[in-house]
Formats: structure tokens, sequence, C-alpha cells
């Protein structure tokens, strides 16, 4: 269930990184409409699984930022700062 860690979503590719987090996204809010409702017997879930989304999602966006070219200028822009 929660607990993705950062090394197990290196290993995905990318549609199924893109497939899991959709999964994740909807056992969230299914957990939170359980919890709402009826109450979960352990809420410390929510905040897991919350978590993994995030990781998923920092995942997605370093692959993204790894993939465009544009990264390059985010390093040009910090040797300037630090020259001054």
């Amino acid at each position: 269930m929660p607990s993705k860690k950062y090394l197990e979503l290196q290993e995905f590719t990318d549609n199924d990184l893109l497939n899991e987090l959709q999964e994740t996204r909807a056992q969230y809010q299914k957990l939170q409409f359980d919890h709402a409702i009826k109450g979960l017997d352990n809420p410390l879930t929510l905040q897991e699984v919350r978590r993994d989304i995030a990781r998923m999602n920092t995942e997605v966006r370093r692959r993204e930022l790894a993939s465009s070219e544009g990264g390059d200028t985010r390093s040009k822009i910090r040797a300037r700062r630090k020259k001054k």
C-alpha cells in the first residue's frame, strides 16, 4: 500500500509511475471519504499516502527537468549569483 520509497520509484518507467500516481490519488480520495464518514482505524495512513503522492510528484518533476534542456539556464543563474 503506501510507502513507495525514493529508490523504488526510480525503477519505475514513466508510464508505470504515472499509473501508480493516479491509483494512489484515487486511494487517497477513498481514504478521505471513509475517514469523514466512519473514521479510520489508523488516521496516520492518510499522512503516509499523502507523502507517497508527494514523492511520486517529485520524481515526475525530476524526470521532466532531466529530459528538458531548460536545466542549463538554471545552472547559469546559480553561477551568476555566486560571482556577486
